[in-house]
């Protein structure tokens, strides 16, 4: 015989372990929501700790940046004094110089590119004098000393000269030597968008537009040249080395033999009539702490008149590039 399942029997082992199971899950359900709430925790935990470690590194970040900008501050304070200072001393000694020529005394200062030493503070200023006298005048000076200039540069006779005709077509009224037409043409056929004044030179940087000049050349002749003396040669007395070679009959070694004489201080000229008299002075001043400053002027001493300015700046540059 088969035993037979009550179906009331059944309905109640089921019913049991339904309730086995939700007893269960009742159970489980606390230990759950414990353990979420434990997570939950610990993540804000977290995130605090990294808010915390971003305000930390926002604060170490603008300290930083804040002893940064000061100590920069700083440095540039100190750089303009350093360098104020040092404007002070080279301008010293252009005032020296300024005096130095004015002096009525036997020994007042030479301006043939000497060299006079002094100290001034905690500075050693060296101050050299040049009279624009001895310099070649871009609008004055004869063709033949523009070209004998050119060649003491070092170009060959036959492109000193062309360069010579060059600077005397751009600084002559009218048409010059080679019509104006042939000027301009060649000025645009070598890629310029200008053509000669046809004028006197304005400045001597402006010799630098001439066709012919070239960077290297220029540098070499600049000290040399001038606009202010009105001479059509320079004067013997005072004039550099290069526009000592620049005068005609002055052959290279004679040239240097006046030179070396006038460096060993032999047969000095003398300084007369001050009005109107143009010189260009350097002075370098170097500081304890190893800086150097150039300062260039040029300047008309005017004399010494009651009330009447002692001199005239017409050229004012600092350090040696042009």
């Amino acid at each position: 015989m088969i035993p037979m399942i009550s179906r009331t029997g059944t309905t109640r082992r089921m019913g049991s372990f339904d309730a086995a199971e939700q007893a269960s899950r009742n159970a489980v359900a606390p230990s759950s929501m414990a353990a979420s709430q434990r997570l939950l925790q610990t993540a804000h935990r977290q995130r605090g700790v990294a808010l915390l470690i971003v305000l930390w590194a926002c604060t170490l970040l603008a300290i930083l940046l804040g002893g940064y900008a000061m100590l920069a501050r700083t440095e540039g304070m100190q750089a303009r004094y350093q360098f104020a200072q040092t404007q002070a001393h080279y301008a010293a000694g252009v005032m020296r110089a300024i005096y130095g020529l004015q002096d009525q005394q036997p020994n007042h200062w030479v301006p043939d590119g000497r060299t006079y030493p002094f100290k001034y503070e905690d500075a050693n200023v060296k101050v050299t004098v040049i009279d624009e006298g001895g310099k070649v005048d871009l609008n004055a000076a004869n063709p033949n000393v523009l070209q004998g200039l050119f060649h003491a540069a070092g170009l060959a006779d036959t492109q000193a000269q062309e360069l010579s005709q060059k600077v005397v077509d751009w600084r002559s009224f009218g048409v010059g030597a080679n019509g104006a037409g042939q000027q301009d043409a060649a000025y645009a056929a070598a890629g310029r968008d200008y053509s000669p004044r046809k004028g006197p030179f304005a400045s001597i940087e402006e010799l630098q537009l001439v066709l012919g000049m070239t960077p290297a050349l220029y540098r070499k002749i600049a000290p040399a040249v001038t606009i202010w003396s009105g001479r059509d040669s320079p004067d013997v007395a005072t004039a550099p080395l290069l526009a000592l070679a620049a005068i005609p009959g002055m052959d290279p070694n004679q040239a240097n033999a006046v030179y070396a004489a006038r460096q060993a201080n032999q047969g000095a000229p003398a300084l007369v009539g001050f009005q109107g008299v143009t010189h260009s002075i350097r002075s370098e001043a170097a500081l304890a702490d190893g800086t150097i400053a150039v300062l260039r002027a040029t300047v008309r001493l005017q004399g010494i008149r009651s009330g009447a300015t002692p001199y005239t700046v017409l050229r004012w540059q600092e350090g040696d590039g042009e």
